[in-house]
């Protein structure tokens, strides 16, 4: 049977008062944000100790914590702010285990010089395939030392975004201790949006066997070719809702075919934790109910 999860980063509490928010809205487990009020590791250490009281509360609660993110731009233009992102990641990685997860995630980054989210010309070249490429292999290096393991998010505004880029870079870095998130709504642009069951589909084929964890959010094609954010109080990986002519809502408020994706998640991965995000704290259980719905409406 598949769980329904949320990340802990769309509650705005500190981590007893989060805890508290996520039993009430019923999930059963959660992708961990180390990002609370009394608790931020973007701007503190996270020690062992610190992480082990963490894990502790939500094994505690019930809340199995199913991946650690630490999602930030591993290929920035900027040489010295991306050695401070990939310091955060190895950082992260560090403390998986103490977390109680050995998975760490983290999207692979776009050249734009101005934006984590938009596309650059850049992004499509040998030169930053094979950078992006490089790093990754010392993440999933570093990650081999420490026992954890790292999981790529792919997005089509990304260095890795579509099928074909996920196989190559998967064919590259053949190590176990590399795996994919899986996330269809990742992979549509304007050109392949007019075709989604064709693409959920071609994902599935081609990408199955590399996914350990899953996402719930939407599809939408969009007039507006900017990056959208939602007015949240949150990190801004979770404020994003799209770029690109195609819009990035909460489950439900979209046009992906949920029945189909979810009985292709079940087929390959009857037991996965699906993790819902892209959602207002308003909006959350609406988002539960939806994805709740259809898990039973398909029998998984």
């Amino acid at each position: 049977m598949i769980a329904t999860g949320i990340f802990t980063g769309y509650y705005p509490y500190t981590v007893d008062k989060v805890i508290a928010e996520i039993k009430k809205d019923r999930f059963s487990c959660v992708q961990l944000d180390v990002s609370f009020k009394d608790i931020d590791a973007a701007k503190e250490v996270l020690t062992r100790a610190k992480a082990n009281e963490l894990r502790d509360k939500f094994r505690d609660a019930n809340l199995p914590i199913v991946a650690v993110s630490s999602y930030t731009n591993i290929i920035h233009r900027d040489r010295e702010q991306r050695k401070r992102n990939i310091d955060y990641i190895k950082m992260m990685m560090e403390r998986a285990l103490d977390l109680g997860s050995p998975y760490v995630a983290s999207e692979t980054g776009t050249c734009h010089p101005e934006s984590d989210w938009m596309w650059d010309d850049r992004n499509a070249s040998e030169e930053a395939y094979e950078e992006t490429a490089g790093i990754i292999y010392e993440l999933v290096k570093f990650g081999k030392e420490v026992g954890a393991v790292f999981i790529v998010e792919n997005y089509v505004n990304n260095v890795i975004g579509s099928i074909e880029q996920v196989q190559r870079l998967f064919a590259d870095i053949n190590m176990p201790n590399l795996k994919l998130i899986c996330d269809p709504a990742n992979y549509f642009t304007v050109e392949n949006i007019t075709d989604i069951d064709g693409q959920l589909h071609r994902i599935f084929d081609a990408l199955a066997d590399k996914m350990v964890i899953a996402h719930a959010k939407d599809i939408k094609q969009s007039e507006d070719a900017g990056v959208k954010q939602a007015d949240i109080d949150a990190d801004e990986s979770h404020m994003f809702r799209g770029a690109g002519g195609v819009d990035l809502p909460a489950a439900g408020l979209g046009d992906l075919n949920y029945p189909s994706y979810v009985s292709l998640l079940a087929k390959h991965h009857p037991n996965i934790s699906l993790i819902i995000e892209h959602v207002d704290k308003g909006d959350i259980p609406r988002a539960k109910q939806f994805v709740d719905s259809v898990l039973k409406q398909q029998g998984v």
